[in-house]
């Protein structure tokens, strides 16, 4: 069967942040000596040059430039970058351009600046409104700052913006949990990223675990937080996503929907459909800044194809994130594969109540969210 080539989003990542959260496993890198703006940037757009065949006469569906915190770079360093990725590539008429931001690195002018510079969109680093569990998690901000970055993202000429918030935080019980969610929706955000901290390898959190909550009040904290987003008019539309309506974050669903992404800075991944190889590859950018910035070298770590047995978990990695019904053509479309390799997997998930088959359709239910990994795991 033949692969279609699906819409394509760019990532762009910029790895230096003031210092290191404790939970954060990103490719991120305190700030030690000053931040090489120029020379990263002039890496950042040959990086992009090189990945130009992977374009294959597609206008850019949306842009995220994340990290790291992108908020340390100057207004003129974003200017040029999306002027710099403006001269090579076509963007979309309505190409939505977030950047990752963090309270404590908001100052009105420079944020002006990005939106100035094209960025129609902030996703903003909350995690939390409690000083205390501020301190815990290692952010540099504080609650007054927290909420003045949304006021401000409110008063700037933007699309939309996101707070990011975490739950099951240390020692966190559910009215702590409840308070911070409560706050976040009276900044009136078009959209919240609600998730639960885990413990990732390699962090500081795994090698001195804080005491997180017990999985009751954990689960307590899921019901109770999403009724009350669903209250006050968010939509869940991925495992950790609400919006208002039609407010939903256009780079996400490309991921989730098994689009194609191209991924440049340090350590960035990407996502790209040949049709004419009938391949589908992913690559990784050389991760140290040291590294990619050495011209001795490419920027590229890796570049590997994804194996027709590998494609429909993979495919359903990433399409069972969203709640919403996936058209069965989807899955030949993008995977390049006949729908009955999947179908008695299909069948066996919706006699266990994790999905809803109709003729031209799939949905995964409230039940499958729950048993996410279970679901996953009949597509090995």
């Amino acid at each position: 069967m033949s692969l279609h080539l699906p819409p394509l989003s760019l990532y762009i990542h910029i790895p230096w942040c003031v210092q290191k959260c404790p939970y954060c496993d990103f490719n991120s890198h305190a700030v030690k000596q000053g931040i090489p703006e120029q020379e990263y940037l002039a890496h950042l757009l040959a990086d992009l040059e090189q990945d130009l065949a992977y374009v294959q006469g597609r206008a850019i569906h949306s842009i995220f430039i994340g990290g790291g915190t992108p908020s340390t770079f100057s207004g003129d360093a974003i200017q040029a970058l999306l002027d710099g990725v403006r001269a090579r590539l076509t963007l979309e008429s309505d190409c939505e351009i977030t950047m990752e931001a963090n309270p404590g690195t908001v100052e009105a002018g420079r944020f002006a600046a990005y939106v100035q510079a094209g960025v129609s969109r902030f996703s903003i680093g909350v995690q939390s409104f409690q000083a205390d569990q501020l301190k815990a998690l290692g952010r540099i901000h504080n609650c007054d700052e927290a909420k003045a970055a949304a006021q401000l993202a409110k008063q700037l000429p933007l699309q939309s913006f996101n707070l990011d918030l975490m739950h099951g935080l240390p020692q966190q019980d559910v009215a702590g949990a409840l308070a911070d969610l409560t706050q976040a929706i009276a900044l009136q955000p078009p959209h919240l990223s609600w998730y639960q901290l885990t413990i990732e390898p390699n962090t500081a959190f795994a090698s001195r675990p804080p005491v997180l909550p017990e999985d009751e009040a954990l689960w307590d904290i899921q019901e109770q937080g999403h009724a009350l987003l669903t209250a006050h008019g968010y939509q869940q539309y991925e495992t950790s996503a609400y919006a208002k309506t039609g407010f939903q974050c256009r780079h996400n669903l490309n991921y989730w929907r098994f689009g194609d992404y191209l991924g440049i800075g340090c350590g960035a991944h990407g996502k790209i459909t040949l049709p004419e190889q009938h391949s589908i590859i992913r690559t990784v950018k050389i991760k140290h800044p040291k590294g990619y910035m050495d011209l001795s070298k490419g920027y590229l770590d890796s570049r590997t194809a994804v194996a027709a047995e590998d494609r429909p978990f993979e495919f359903f990695m990433n399409r069972f994130r969203l709640l919403e019904a996936c058209p069965q053509s989807d899955f030949p479309a993008l995977t390049g594969l006949p729908l009955s390799e999947v179908e008695p997997a299909l069948a066996k998930a919706a006699t266990l109540g994790l999905l809803e088959l109709t003729e031209h359709h799939w949905q995964i239910t409230p039940k499958g969210v729950r048993y996410l990994n279970d679901l996953l795991e009949l597509f090995l």
